[in-house]
């Protein structure tokens, strides 16, 4: 069988590693490594984002092309014999969306991100035959607004229902690795493979000239990361979920999952309170922890006159507050609009921004600005969200015409300034994604 994996283009040698996982879903692959061959990492290379800043060993993506081919066989044979050595990986801190906090994230050399990058494929080809519909994250062709149209539309068939919210507590830094290892044990023994996870695992972080080798969590920036994320909460979850749960309810229950957040839409309150009390339990068995403060049951049946205040309660998902009201057409829907928390922050970046770059050249304060209305509009613009969209815009807006006005001594007056909008208009907010059709009760 290795033979005939590793002929033919990269594509097609992963896509018969899918076919034999999906025709045998009790298959642990002992022997897949040889399909990592120059081609495949030449394909991980193209894949890899080439603008992320330096790991531990300063090298850029363009000092590592200068010399690909050799770099990628020099890649391929330490992998081979198990002499890869994985480095520790780079830890900055940057500013939250607020600018009052700061949050860690993790660098990886661009060498190591193009290895785990070939081993992703790999995995990949093998996990997604295995891995429910009701989970999106970090998966090829799935997106967090298809998790958001799912979510709308299971209550919407459900005419509402009721909500487990859950919150994990560090999930990312939490995963136990000899769990994690077991699952893996269910469908990947190949020794290459293996021995290049484990040393990902306790490669370690270096901050501040110290180096760390954390016992739990997966490798902080890793490529690989949120693949072997969707494995231990594939485990731990998803599969439990379908298997021992949802033949217990009396009614029906649906879990949407994007990475770590996930909400589970029950019928019936009796279901939401059973899930609700056990999850913890579960949840502690793989060393994690559920966040008592911010896991709860939310009731969310169809109120029956949003309009008189008979209002059901609200929960958020992916940055959207899932809530009813009334549609155009009078009809009672799931509507979604920017959290609250996430517009704060989105209005407050922009106002840090503009007061840190007061002085720079308009032009460039134009083209930075409507990158980021932009980037916040295409995500956030779903069907009935135009109040928050607008919101932010005119925050902008009136942060840029303040800081612009206090770069100097001399006072920019509306008039002057809107005919600098006119110069250089910032994007409106618009429509990007629609969740419909609605589902009648």
């Amino acid at each position: 069988m290795a033979e005939a994996l590793h002929s033919g283009p990269v594509s097609t040698r992963l896509q018969r590693i899918a076919e034999l996982a999906r025709a045998h879903p009790d298959w642990a692959f002992r022997s897949i490594h040889h399909v990592i061959d120059t081609d495949l990492l030449r394909e991980a290379y193209r894949r890899t984002r080439k603008g992320g800043a330096a790991g531990v060993d300063g090298e850029t993506a363009v000092q590592f092309a200068s010399n690909l081919e050799a770099r990628l066989e020099t890649l391929l044979d330490l992998l081979n014999k198990g002499t890869y050595r994985a480095p520790p990986v780079r830890r900055v801190h940057i500013p939250k969306g607020d600018g009052s906090r700061t949050r860690p994230i993790g660098i990886p050399t661009f060498e190591d991100k193009v290895l785990q990058r070939s081993v992703t494929m790999v995995l990949e080809a093998i996990y997604e035959q295995d891995f429910h519909p009701g989970s999106f994250g970090f998966r090829p062709g799935r997106s967090a607004h298809d998790a958001l149209r799912t979510v709308r539309n299971s209550l919407m068939a459900m005419n509402g229902g009721w909500v487990v919210e859950v919150d994990i507590e560090s999930f990312f830094d939490s995963i136990d690795h000899g769990h994690l290892r077991s699952f893996l044990d269910r469908r990947v023994t190949d020794g290459v493979l293996r021995r290049a996870i484990h040393k990902w695992l306790r490669a370690g972080v270096l901050e501040d000239g110290v180096q760390r080798h954390p016992e739990h969590g997966t490798p902080q920036g890793g490529v690989i990361s949120p693949l072997l994320a969707n494995v231990y909460l594939h485990e731990v979850l998803d599969t439990w979920f379908e298997a021992e749960v949802k033949p217990r309810l009396r009614g029906r229950a649906e879990l949407i999952r994007y990475a770590d957040d996930f909400v589970i839409v029950c019928k019936h309150e009796e279901d939401a309170r059973r899930v609700f009390r056990v999850l913890p339990k579960r949840f502690a068995r793989y060393g994690l922890r559920l966040h008592p403060d911010k896991t709860r049951v939310v009731r969310f049946e169809r109120p029956q006159d949003p309009g008189a205040g008979s209002r059901s309660e609200s929960f958020d998902l992916l940055g959207f507050t899932h809530y009813w009201a009334k549609s155009r057409k009078g009809r009672t829907v799931v509507k979604q609009k920017t959290a609250k928390d996430r517009l704060n922050r989105a209005i407050t970046a922009i106002r840090r921004w503009c007061r840190a770059h007061r002085h720079e050249a308009l032009d460039l304060q134009h083209r930075r600005l409507s990158a980021m209305l932009r980037g916040h509009f295409n995500y956030y613009g779903v069907v009935g969200n135009g109040r928050a969209m607008s919101r932010l815009q005119y925050a902008a807006v009136m942060a840029w015409w303040k800081w612009l006005g206090r770069r100097n001594s001399r006072r920019v007056t509306w008039d002057i300034f809107a005919r600098i909008l006119a110069r250089f208009p910032l994007p409106n907010p618009r429509v990007v994604h629609n969740f419909g059709p609605t589902a009648k009760p």
